[in-house]
């Protein structure tokens, strides 16, 4: 995948970042890691400008980030009850848990937009809650620009540094990734754990 990766890039240029990173963004185990470090890799040797690789990636996760959203708008809270009201038992959850979780992402969705766009995989997969809650698009847009703009610019300048070396920088991301899903793994064992233990309360 890495090879094909770069050899769009090196063919359509901008273009080619942009794609790929729309892509990276609806399809996650596409990983930017390697987009962005190679594109920014390119810009030393090549009519690629920093900047340009920044926008052109932006601009993609964004297109990306929109089209999951609109996913989501198809599994509003509605149809989930639907579904709890059908395999409710079987998965453990009542109706007053959708509410609940829904609530939680209206206080706390936005933040959660933004934090999320610089966990790998994550980043992308947000974007689907976020159209199932009902958050307005234009702010959704807002905080996802924000976050990838962030997360882009960083990997594109560290690649650009690293030159001919970017695949160091790709490894170390693949330990950075690592230890945010064992974080996030943990993370959700505790928040299992609690839930059952209060159920049976």
């Amino acid at each position: 995948m890495q090879n094909w990766i770069t050899d769009i890039i090196e063919q359509f240029g901008y273009f080619g970042v942009f794609l790929m990173i729309a892509l990276e963004n609806i399809f996650p185990p596409i990983p930017s890691e390697v987009i962005l470090t190679f594109s920014g890799m390119m810009t030393s040797f090549s009519k690629l400008s920093v900047w340009g690789v920044i926008l052109a990636a932006t601009a993609g996760s964004v297109f990306g980030a929109a089209v999951l959203f609109k996913v989501g708008t198809y599994l509003d809270v509605s149809r989930l009850e639907k579904i709890v009201d059908r395999w409710g038992k079987v998965l453990r959850l009542k109706r007053e848990d959708i509410y609940k979780a829904d609530s939680w992402f209206d206080k706390y969705g936005y933040w959660a937009v933004l934090l999320c766009r610089l966990v790998p995989l994550i980043r992308s997969l947000i974007s689907i809650p976020a159209g199932m809650s009902g958050m307005r698009f234009s702010l959704f847009l807002l905080f996802t620009t924000i976050g990838t703009l962030v997360w882009n610019t960083i990997l594109v300048y560290v690649g650009a540094a690293f030159g001919r070396n970017w695949e160091q920088v790709v490894q170390f991301m693949d330990i950075y990734s690592n230890i945010m899903y064992s974080l996030l793994a943990a993370g959700l064992l505790v928040f299992v754990l609690l839930f059952m233990k209060k159920r049976k309360q």
